[in-house]
């Protein structure tokens, strides 16, 4: 998957341009169906499938107090789209100026960035333009005459109810690891780099790797059975997250990961590691 950051590079694009279009966070399953079915439109019209993101997520920009703890970092999330088999992505920096665009200057923007674009589909619920005044009604509308289709996907519904980011974020933290999984399509995962910590399971024969985590909405506190994955390798593994309540260090518990691998003796310091979710095995 080709990885952009500036969306006037599309101009090179030479073929038919499908673009799925959002935030994507948690690359749910109402977000592959978008995705997918922009796969699916790319393949029919001989194009390619590319998928508009933006960094950071834009409450983090304007309403910092009200932003979301986030369920995939960009890095992540990356990572995520690439296993869908998407042709490219676009990480577009969300600024000011970009949030002060009226959906008609957006939607120009897109045109005159990508002129070989055919399609665009979007979930029902996004918003863009200026206060988010833009719906998928306005941006079917902006491109009416135009040669650019627009796609509007129904969200999924699971569990009773319309699959969500927001959903996603309130089953992780309660702890509903399984439902997370039916509503994102997939099983909850983390990714953490591997940061050096004090040492002291090496030493007692239990070694760790101490993980920094990209994203922010987590399950609670625990021992988790989990899978590691490090490049193609899938390594099984126990997740402890918590505030080391036997090891303090100068009297405060600070939260931590350490992630356990039977087996594996090597320094991963530096090492991105994604780590999947399987069931709880007992409180800290």
């Amino acid at each position: 998957m080709r990885i952009l950051h500036e969306l006037t590079l599309l101009r090179r694009e030479r073929r038919p341009v499908v673009l799925a279009i959002g935030f994507f966070d948690g690359v749910h399953s109402g977000h592959r169906r978008v995705i997918g079915r922009a796969i699916a439109r790319a393949k029919t019209l001989g194009g390619r499938a590319w998928v508009l993101t933006f960094d950071p997520h834009p409450l983090k920009l304007l309403h910092p107090a009200c932003a979301p703890a986030l369920l995939t970092s960009t890095p992540h999330k990356l990572r995520l789209l690439s296993s869908l088999g998407v042709d490219g992505c676009v990480v577009m920096p969300f600024t000011r100026s970009l949030a002060r665009l009226p959906p008609r200057e957006f939607v120009d923007l897109l045109k005159s960035c990508a002129p070989r674009l055919a399609e665009i589909l979007v979930g029902r619920n996004w918003r863009f333009g200026r206060h988010g005044s833009g719906t998928p009604a306005t941006l079917s509308r902006l491109c009416r005459g135009t040669p650019i289709g627009v796609r509007i996907v129904p969200p999924v519904r699971r569990e009773g109810g319309p699959v969500s980011s927001t959903r996603v974020r309130h089953e992780i933290g309660q702890g509903h690891l399984r439902t997370a999984e039916i509503l994102l399509g997939r099983p909850f995962s983390i990714l953490g780099t591997v940061i050096h910590g004090r040492g002291i399971g090496r030493k007692i024969g239990f070694p760790t790797a101490n993980l920094d985590p990209h994203g922010e909405a987590l399950p609670p506190f625990g021992v988790y059975a989990v899978q590691a994955r490090l490049g193609p390798r899938l390594m099984d593994g126990v997740l402890s997250i918590g505030v080391r309540p036997t090891f303090r260090h100068r009297g405060k518990a600070r939260p931590s990961y350490e992630l356990h691998i039977p087996g594996v003796r090597r320094r991963l310091y530096g090492a991105d590691l994604e780590v999947i979710f399987g069931a709880k095995l007992r409180d800290e």
